[in-house]
Protein backbone atom coordinates (compact mmCIF):
# COMPACT_ATOMS: atom_id res chain seq x y z
CA UNK A 1 0.00 0.00 0.00
CA UNK A 2 1.29 3.73 -0.73
CA UNK A 3 0.23 6.91 0.58
CA UNK A 4 0.65 10.25 -1.03
CA UNK A 5 1.47 13.05 1.18
CA UNK A 6 3.01 16.60 0.16
CA UNK A 7 6.19 17.04 0.52
CA UNK A 8 7.87 16.06 3.69
CA UNK A 9 5.29 14.10 5.20
CA UNK A 10 7.65 14.75 9.00
CA UNK A 11 7.32 18.25 8.42
CA UNK A 12 4.47 19.66 9.69
CA UNK A 13 2.88 16.67 7.16
CA UNK A 14 1.20 13.43 7.80
CA UNK A 15 4.09 11.38 8.60
CA UNK A 16 3.64 10.93 12.35
CA UNK A 17 0.11 10.75 12.62
CA UNK A 18 0.03 7.30 10.22
CA UNK A 19 3.31 5.95 11.73
CA UNK A 20 2.07 6.16 15.01
CA UNK A 21 -0.22 3.39 13.91
CA UNK A 22 2.34 0.87 12.68
CA UNK A 23 5.60 -0.48 13.71
CA UNK A 24 8.94 0.40 12.70
CA UNK A 25 9.63 -2.41 10.17
CA UNK A 26 6.27 -1.61 8.18
CA UNK A 27 6.45 1.58 6.70
CA UNK A 28 9.08 3.41 4.91
CA UNK A 29 9.28 7.10 3.56
CA UNK A 30 10.40 9.12 0.73
CA UNK A 31 10.52 12.66 1.75
CA UNK A 32 11.12 15.28 -1.09
CA UNK A 33 11.30 19.17 -0.04
CA UNK A 34 8.35 20.57 1.31
CA UNK A 35 6.29 23.94 1.04
CA UNK A 36 8.35 25.35 3.77
CA UNK A 37 11.74 24.85 1.77
CA UNK A 38 10.47 25.33 -1.28
CA UNK A 39 9.50 29.26 0.33
CA UNK A 40 12.43 29.58 1.60
CA UNK A 41 14.28 28.83 -1.12
CA UNK A 42 12.09 31.30 -3.62
CA UNK A 43 13.09 33.98 -0.87
CA UNK A 44 16.76 33.61 -0.28
CA UNK A 45 16.10 32.88 3.33
CA UNK A 46 17.95 30.75 5.47
CA UNK A 47 15.29 27.91 6.55
CA UNK A 48 17.24 27.34 9.75
CA UNK A 49 16.72 30.78 10.71
CA UNK A 50 12.88 30.73 10.12
CA UNK A 51 10.34 29.64 12.37
CA UNK A 52 7.84 27.52 10.55
CA UNK A 53 3.89 27.17 11.55
CA UNK A 54 1.24 25.41 10.88
CA UNK A 55 -1.59 27.94 11.08
CA UNK A 56 -4.05 26.13 8.53
CA UNK A 57 -5.66 24.52 11.68
CA UNK A 58 -4.34 26.75 14.14
CA UNK A 59 -5.15 29.92 15.36
CA UNK A 60 -3.06 33.08 14.43
CA UNK A 61 -2.24 34.09 18.09
CA UNK A 62 0.21 31.31 17.59
CA UNK A 63 2.01 33.96 16.28
CA UNK A 64 1.74 36.41 19.04
CA UNK A 65 4.56 34.57 21.55
CA UNK A 66 7.05 34.24 18.44
CA UNK A 67 6.86 37.55 16.26
CA UNK A 68 9.37 40.20 16.77
CA UNK A 69 11.08 42.71 14.81
CA UNK A 70 13.78 40.59 12.80
CA UNK A 71 12.09 37.26 12.80
CA UNK A 72 10.91 35.61 9.99
CA UNK A 73 8.04 33.08 10.09
CA UNK A 74 6.75 30.94 6.97
CA UNK A 75 3.17 29.01 7.89
CA UNK A 76 0.76 27.15 6.53
CA UNK A 77 -2.90 28.83 6.53
CA UNK A 78 -6.28 27.21 5.91
CA UNK A 79 -7.36 28.56 2.36
CA UNK A 80 -7.31 31.95 0.95
CA UNK A 81 -9.37 33.92 2.93
CA UNK A 82 -7.61 32.94 5.95
CA UNK A 83 -4.69 35.71 4.26
CA UNK A 84 -6.96 38.89 4.93
CA UNK A 85 -8.03 37.29 8.35
CA UNK A 86 -4.30 36.87 9.27
CA UNK A 87 -3.57 40.31 7.83
CA UNK A 88 -6.11 41.69 9.68
CA UNK A 89 -5.19 39.90 13.24
CA UNK A 90 -1.30 41.26 12.51
CA UNK A 91 -2.96 44.95 12.57
CA UNK A 92 -4.84 44.58 15.21
CA UNK A 93 -2.08 43.63 17.33
CA UNK A 94 0.68 44.98 17.00
CA UNK A 95 2.27 43.43 13.92
CA UNK A 96 1.22 46.07 11.05
CA UNK A 97 4.52 46.54 9.56
CA UNK A 98 4.98 42.93 8.34
CA UNK A 99 5.83 42.19 5.63
CA UNK A 100 3.71 39.59 4.04
CA UNK A 101 4.50 37.45 1.06
CA UNK A 102 1.45 35.47 -0.30
CA UNK A 103 2.77 31.84 -1.65
CA UNK A 104 0.22 29.75 -3.57
CA UNK A 105 0.76 26.21 -4.70
CA UNK A 106 4.18 26.66 -4.53
CA UNK A 107 6.09 23.68 -6.53
CA UNK A 108 3.27 23.10 -8.61
CA UNK A 109 2.28 24.26 -12.19
CA UNK A 110 0.09 27.41 -10.60
CA UNK A 111 2.48 28.74 -8.04
CA UNK A 112 2.35 32.31 -7.81
CA UNK A 113 3.89 34.35 -4.70
CA UNK A 114 3.05 37.96 -4.11
CA UNK A 115 4.06 40.81 -1.45
CA UNK A 116 1.00 42.12 0.59
CA UNK A 117 -2.50 41.16 1.17
CA UNK A 118 -5.31 42.95 -0.23
CA UNK A 119 -5.77 40.01 -2.49
CA UNK A 120 -9.19 38.35 -3.38
CA UNK A 121 -8.00 35.62 -5.76
CA UNK A 122 -6.32 33.60 -3.60
CA UNK A 123 -6.05 29.85 -4.26
CA UNK A 124 -5.57 27.33 -2.03
CA UNK A 125 -2.99 25.43 -0.68
CA UNK A 126 -1.42 28.61 0.21
CA UNK A 127 1.27 29.61 2.85
CA UNK A 128 2.77 32.95 3.67
CA UNK A 129 6.13 34.11 4.90
CA UNK A 130 5.78 36.89 6.89
CA UNK A 131 8.94 39.05 7.59
CA UNK A 132 9.31 41.13 10.64
CA UNK A 133 12.60 43.62 9.02
CA UNK A 134 10.51 46.76 9.92
CA UNK A 135 8.35 45.91 12.73
CA UNK A 136 8.99 48.51 15.61
CA UNK A 137 11.23 47.65 18.79
CA UNK A 138 8.66 47.12 20.63
CA UNK A 139 6.26 44.72 18.80
CA UNK A 140 5.98 41.33 20.29
CA UNK A 141 6.32 40.33 23.51
CA UNK A 142 9.36 40.77 25.54
CA UNK A 143 11.29 37.44 27.11
CA UNK A 144 11.75 36.79 30.70
CA UNK A 145 9.01 36.85 33.33
CA UNK A 146 6.76 39.77 34.73
CA UNK A 147 4.87 40.68 31.53
CA UNK A 148 2.59 44.06 32.38
CA UNK A 149 -0.25 43.14 34.35
CA UNK A 150 -2.86 45.16 31.90
CA UNK A 151 -1.97 42.19 29.24
CA UNK A 152 -4.08 40.28 31.18
CA UNK A 153 -7.98 39.71 31.37
CA UNK A 154 -8.47 40.14 34.86
CA UNK A 155 -10.99 41.39 37.83
CA UNK A 156 -7.96 42.55 39.93
CA UNK A 157 -7.27 38.69 41.29
CA UNK A 158 -3.50 38.41 39.82
CA UNK A 159 -0.27 38.11 41.05
CA UNK A 160 0.97 41.30 40.01
CA UNK A 161 3.91 41.57 37.19
CA UNK A 162 6.58 41.79 40.00
CA UNK A 163 6.00 39.18 42.03
CA UNK A 164 4.99 37.15 39.25
CA UNK A 165 8.90 37.37 38.00
CA UNK A 166 10.21 36.48 41.49
CA UNK A 167 7.43 33.37 41.43
CA UNK A 168 8.16 31.94 38.04
CA UNK A 169 12.12 32.39 38.81
CA UNK A 170 11.22 30.04 41.88
CA UNK A 171 9.27 28.28 39.89
CA UNK A 172 12.24 27.39 37.30
CA UNK A 173 9.67 26.40 34.18
CA UNK A 174 11.87 24.01 31.53
CA UNK A 175 10.15 23.45 27.85
CA UNK A 176 7.33 20.17 28.09
CA UNK A 177 7.44 20.52 31.78
CA UNK A 178 4.03 20.45 33.61
CA UNK A 179 2.60 22.57 36.23
CA UNK A 180 -0.34 22.60 38.68
CA UNK A 181 -1.80 26.11 39.06
CA UNK A 182 -3.51 25.63 42.24
CA UNK A 183 -6.35 28.96 42.97
CA UNK A 184 -5.14 30.63 39.70
CA UNK A 185 -6.58 33.96 38.74
CA UNK A 186 -6.35 35.07 35.79
CA UNK A 187 -3.88 32.60 35.09
CA UNK A 188 -1.32 34.97 34.90
CA UNK A 189 1.58 32.55 35.81
CA UNK A 190 0.55 29.85 33.45
CA UNK A 191 0.32 31.67 30.67
CA UNK A 192 3.87 32.84 31.50
CA UNK A 193 5.00 29.53 32.36
CA UNK A 194 3.59 28.15 29.06
CA UNK A 195 5.28 30.83 27.15
CA UNK A 196 8.64 29.61 28.28
CA UNK A 197 7.50 26.42 26.58
CA UNK A 198 6.18 24.06 29.35
CA UNK A 199 2.22 23.02 29.82
CA UNK A 200 -0.04 24.21 33.05
CA UNK A 201 -2.84 23.03 34.46
CA UNK A 202 -4.88 25.11 36.40
CA UNK A 203 -7.43 24.83 38.64
CA UNK A 204 -9.52 27.84 39.91
CA UNK A 205 -13.19 27.57 41.53
CA UNK A 206 -14.84 30.29 40.22
CA UNK A 207 -16.04 29.95 36.79
CA UNK A 208 -15.92 33.88 35.50
CA UNK A 209 -12.45 33.20 37.16
CA UNK A 210 -11.69 30.12 34.78
CA UNK A 211 -12.94 32.48 31.45
CA UNK A 212 -10.62 35.20 31.96
CA UNK A 213 -7.69 32.14 31.78
CA UNK A 214 -9.00 30.37 29.06
CA UNK A 215 -9.37 33.84 27.39
CA UNK A 216 -6.18 35.02 28.36
CA UNK A 217 -4.30 31.60 27.10
CA UNK A 218 -5.86 32.46 23.43
CA UNK A 219 -4.89 36.05 23.69
CA UNK A 220 -1.32 34.36 24.10
CA UNK A 221 -1.31 31.95 21.73
CA UNK A 222 -0.62 28.95 24.45
CA UNK A 223 -4.54 27.78 24.46
CA UNK A 224 -2.84 24.01 23.23
CA UNK A 225 -0.47 24.50 26.37
CA UNK A 226 -2.82 25.46 29.33
CA UNK A 227 -5.98 23.30 30.38
CA UNK A 228 -8.56 25.42 32.78
CA UNK A 229 -10.02 23.74 35.35
CA UNK A 230 -13.54 24.73 37.01
CA UNK A 231 -12.59 22.87 40.35
CA UNK A 232 -11.47 23.21 43.46
CA UNK A 233 -8.46 21.18 44.99
CA UNK A 234 -7.34 18.58 46.46
CA UNK A 235 -10.38 17.08 44.71
CA UNK A 236 -9.45 15.39 41.67
CA UNK A 237 -5.21 15.93 41.81
CA UNK A 238 -4.81 12.64 41.88
CA UNK A 239 -6.20 11.83 38.55
CA UNK A 240 -4.14 15.11 36.45
CA UNK A 241 -1.15 13.72 34.93
CA UNK A 242 1.86 14.29 37.89
CA UNK A 243 3.47 17.84 37.79
CA UNK A 244 6.93 18.60 37.56
CA UNK A 245 6.45 22.06 39.47
CA UNK A 246 3.14 23.33 41.50
CA UNK A 247 1.83 27.42 42.43
CA UNK A 248 -0.27 27.42 45.41
CA UNK A 249 -1.56 31.14 45.40
CA UNK A 250 -2.58 33.24 48.17
CA UNK A 251 -5.54 30.79 49.12
CA UNK A 252 -3.62 27.84 50.18
CA UNK A 253 -4.57 26.69 54.01
CA UNK A 254 -3.22 23.84 55.62
CA UNK A 255 -5.18 21.43 54.74
CA UNK A 256 -4.45 21.35 51.10
CA UNK A 257 -0.93 21.31 51.55
CA UNK A 258 -1.19 18.32 53.47
CA UNK A 259 -2.82 16.92 51.11
CA UNK A 260 -1.09 18.20 48.26
CA UNK A 261 2.81 17.37 49.51
CA UNK A 262 2.25 13.00 49.69
CA UNK A 263 0.98 13.68 46.02
CA UNK A 264 3.81 15.08 44.38
CA UNK A 265 6.68 12.83 42.51
CA UNK A 266 10.13 13.14 43.87
CA UNK A 267 12.29 16.16 42.80
CA UNK A 268 8.77 18.34 41.74
CA UNK A 269 9.29 21.57 43.37
CA UNK A 270 6.53 23.61 45.24
CA UNK A 271 6.14 27.53 45.22
CA UNK A 272 3.19 28.72 47.87
CA UNK A 273 2.73 32.74 48.28
CA UNK A 274 0.82 34.48 50.67
CA UNK A 275 -0.25 37.66 51.90
CA UNK A 276 -2.23 37.39 55.15
CA UNK A 277 -0.65 36.32 58.55
CA UNK A 278 -2.26 33.07 58.23
CA UNK A 279 -0.77 32.16 55.33
CA UNK A 280 2.36 33.03 56.37
CA UNK A 281 1.93 30.75 59.24
CA UNK A 282 1.08 27.77 56.87
CA UNK A 283 4.06 28.68 55.01
CA UNK A 284 6.28 28.72 57.91
CA UNK A 285 5.53 25.52 59.14
CA UNK A 286 6.02 24.20 55.62
CA UNK A 287 9.28 25.78 55.54
CA UNK A 288 9.59 23.86 59.05
CA UNK A 289 8.59 20.10 57.62
CA UNK A 290 10.19 20.39 54.56
CA UNK A 291 13.20 22.64 54.56
CA UNK A 292 13.26 24.59 51.13
CA UNK A 293 13.71 28.70 51.39
CA UNK A 294 11.50 31.01 52.93
CA UNK A 295 11.55 34.47 51.78
CA UNK A 296 9.24 37.63 52.24
CA UNK A 297 9.37 40.34 49.72
CA UNK A 298 8.26 44.17 50.55
CA UNK A 299 7.46 46.29 47.66
CA UNK A 300 6.60 50.07 47.07
CA UNK A 301 5.55 52.40 44.21
CA UNK A 302 6.34 56.26 43.45
CA UNK A 303 3.28 58.01 44.07
CA UNK A 304 3.04 61.70 44.13
CA UNK A 305 2.09 63.27 47.25
CA UNK A 306 1.20 67.02 46.47
CA UNK A 307 4.05 68.64 45.11
CA UNK A 308 6.55 65.66 46.10
CA UNK A 309 6.99 62.10 45.93
CA UNK A 310 7.11 59.25 48.48
CA UNK A 311 6.46 55.25 48.53
CA UNK A 312 3.31 53.43 48.30
CA UNK A 313 4.07 50.14 49.71
CA UNK A 314 1.92 46.71 48.88
CA UNK A 315 1.40 44.10 51.17
CA UNK A 316 4.09 42.61 51.89
CA UNK A 317 4.63 38.62 50.23
CA UNK A 318 5.59 35.73 51.94
CA UNK A 319 7.09 33.23 49.73
CA UNK A 320 8.23 29.65 50.43
CA UNK A 321 9.78 27.15 48.05
CA UNK A 322 10.05 23.81 48.69
CA UNK A 323 11.61 20.47 46.93
CA UNK A 324 10.16 17.04 47.23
Amino acid sequence: MAMLVSGDPFWFGAGGSVAAHLSPGEWRAFPVAGVFSLIAARLGWRLEECLCLGLHAAPHARLRPVLARGVRVIATLRDGAAVAELAAWLQDNGFAEARLTVCEAVGGPRERLRVGAGWSDVQAPVAVAIDGADLPRDAGLPRGFGLPDDLFQSDGQITKSSIRALTLSALAPRPEEVLWDIGAGSGSVSVEWCLAGGRSICLETRADRVANIRANAEAFGIAHRLAALHATAPAGLSALPAPDAVFVGGGGDAALHAALWPLLPEGARIVANGVTIETESVLADLHASHGGSLSRFDMAEATTLGRFRDWRAARPVVQWRGVK
